[in-house]
């Protein structure tokens, strides 16, 4: 039986060959995608911008397009509708949150509005009755905010001691730029896109570092045994050889993962779709990145050969001048 392959059972691609193009073009992207949210702004939703949680209650069920499509007319900005399946509501009420953003300089959406909305939601089931509204002021949204960026910076710390711990210092660097780089070209194409940038999509930037390091560290275990097997291979060779030896598994996972990823694209409604394609462009840089920006930084750098040896302070440079 013939197994299906990506790739030739034997590659020999120089990954470094251009280097200037690949990691050099890489850098210059992610200095962009970390000023980009400062100079153009992300398209922040109403987790980080504020706004009121309307909590519904119908005789007849949730019609998620139908109460969409009677709110469109009223200009509302950013509205999020959700069916709620709620166990202590009785068993002919069918629930629904509908969470509308603040309008700049406010902290909630005014009274008159909460009618509209309530008006055009009649029109869809005479039955629905608002049964809670809580609003989320701007200083909730930037407790959020910064827990947010805590989360992944702790989650790219968190990252970078593991490798530490189970390869070299060199090896972590590598992994924690290649793990910058993915979570920052995400952020990026969300500034360019403009696509809603939310709560859920912070939850797809720690999947993506996860998933990053995943896909690193499966080249650098074959680099590892590489190193210790090849000791009079130069170093750029040795990573060479890894990230071929390692190419059709690489190439495997991520078709794999963007299989299911590309029908939740179409197929899986708004709600979920920035989500997805967070995940999914993390992916495509995830896995560029275990091959093109983490190998680069080890070179660099120069690492060890004989893991059975005391460091002797040299580990840093002994091949990286062979690379």
């Amino acid at each position: 039986m013939r197994h299906l392959r990506m790739v030739p059972d034997h590659t020999n691609i120089d990954f470094f060959a251009i280097a200037r193009v690949t990691f050099g073009g890489s850098m210059l992207l992610v200095v962009i995608s970390i000023m980009a949210p400062f100079i153009w702004g992300l398209n922040f939703g109403i987790d980080f911008l504020g706004g009121t949680t309307i909590r519904t209650e119908a005789s007849q069920p949730v019609n998620v397009g139908a109460y969409r499509k009677a709110l469109d007319p009223l200009h509302l900005g950013d509205v999020i509708i959700n069916q709620v399946f709620d166990p202590s509501a009785s068993t002919n009420k069918h629930v629904a949150n509908v969470r509308v953003s603040a309008e700049k300089g406010h902290e909630s959406i005014p009274p008159a509005a909460l009618k509209r909305i309530e008006g055009a939601l009649q029109k869809v089931d005479p039955s629905i009755r608002f049964t809670s509204v809580n609003s989320v002021g701007p200083k909730v949204s930037g407790e959020l905010m910064r827990k947010a960026v805590m989360a992944i910076s702790g989650a790219v710390f968190a990252v970078m001691a593991y490798i530490w711990l189970r390869f070299e210092w060199q090896f972590a660097l590598g992994a924690a730029v290649a793990t910058v780089h993915d979570v920052a070209l995400t952020v990026g194409i969300f500034v360019l896109l403009q696509i809603k940038f939310d709560l859920s999509i912070i939850a797809a930037l720690l999947t993506i570092v996860g998933y990053s390091l995943n896909d690193t560290v499966v080249v650098f275990d074959r680099a590892r045994e590489n190193l210790i097997k090849y000791k009079k291979m130069p170093l750029r060779d040795v990573l060479n050889l890894s990230a071929n030896e390692t190419l059709s598994r690489t190439l495997m996972t991520s078709l794999s993962t963007m299989i299911p990823l590309i029908a939740l694209l179409i197929f899986g409604g708004d709600v979920i779709r920035g989500f997805v394609f967070a995940i999914a462009w993390g992916v495509i840089t995830g896995t560029y990145s275990s091959i093109y920006v983490a190998k680069n930084i080890v070179l660099m750098l120069g690492v060890k050969r004989d893991w059975g040896k005391k460091d002797d302070g040299a580990a840093g440079t002994q091949f990286a001048a062979k690379g």
